[in-house]
């Protein structure tokens, strides 16, 4: 079977509200355009049902959080409108996590990479083990973090975002993405980080919906067009449908394609 055709998103609301969202896919949980659009679908509905108070997002298997892009796709692309619908499926991602009105929780196990990091930075509370490593690893390959920037840049500042995106090959500490806001928590064993999340899920379903939603407003409010002050993430809309638009043309590169297909070589 294609590659990009693998994986999956399951979601489901446990009784007391908390509504759980995981991705899964072989490849080091990297996300093809049909997870993409599976994991924005499910986060949106999570979003309006009622039943769900607050959202974690997280990821199966037992050592990468997520790898970012489909290396697979990528290499597939063969004109420019496919190219910026690809990338376009990480804004839609991102726009889902920010527009959903209940506070959206990430779980990050384990390594984070490219689009993985900005899944990260689009959390409203993003909790991690001491595994969870991360790298923007895009200009690598000949492209850049252009769709995800804004969150990074948004959560850890733009010192921190260089760094990050122009370093491309370097590993960041768990540690390191803590002090520098990506992270809120950090935990030596998964078990702990479980555990914490279960008390953290329970204060926050008890709390007031009315003031979640509110305060959620009130922490994206950087990202409001203006004139609609009660929609959330409405304003990088645009920006994200630009930077979508220069992954699009990047990837067709001959320099990107030699170092796409470079990659998918290694062991």
């Amino acid at each position: 079977m294609d590659n990009t055709q693998l994986g999956h998103v399951t979601s489901s609301v446990e009784p007391n509200g908390v509504g759980r969202i995981s991705f899964f896919h072989p490849a080091h949980n990297s996300l093809p355009t049909n997870l993409l659009e599976q994991l924005a679908a499910a986060i949106k509905s999570a979003g309006d049902d009622p039943s769900v108070k607050v959202v974690v997002v997280q990821s199966e298997g037992e050592r990468t959080f997520c790898a970012g892009a489909s290396f697979d796709e990528l290499a597939a692309i063969q004109d420019f409108e496919s190219g910026k619908r690809f990338f376009i499926g990480f804004a839609n991602v991102l726009n889902a996590m920010r527009e959903c009105p209940k506070f959206v929780l990430v779980r990050a196990h384990g390594r984070a990479v490219g689009g993985g990091v900005g899944i990260c930075a689009a959390a409203d509370y993003c909790l991690a083990t001491q595994y969870a490593t991360i790298k923007l690893s895009e200009l690598a390959i000949g492209i850049g973090p252009f769709v995800i920037g804004p969150a990074v840049e948004r959560k850890m500042g733009v010192s921190a975002f260089s760094e990050l995106a122009i370093n491309a090959t370097e590993w960041r500490t768990a540690d390191w993405a803590r002090t520098r806001g990506l992270f809120n928590e950090v935990f030596e064993t998964v078990e702990q980080l479980d555990a914490y999340i279960v008390h953290l899920t329970d204060k926050l379903v008890a709390s007031n919906p009315e003031a979640m939603r509110h305060l959620k407003q009130i922490i994206w409010q950087n990202t409001v067009d203006e004139g609609n002050p009660d929609k959330i993430g409405k304003g990088w809309s645009a920006l994200l449908s630009e930077r979508a638009a220069i992954s699009g043309q990047l990837v067709l590169s001959d320099f990107t394609r030699a170092a796409i297909a470079a990659f998918k070589q290694k062991p």
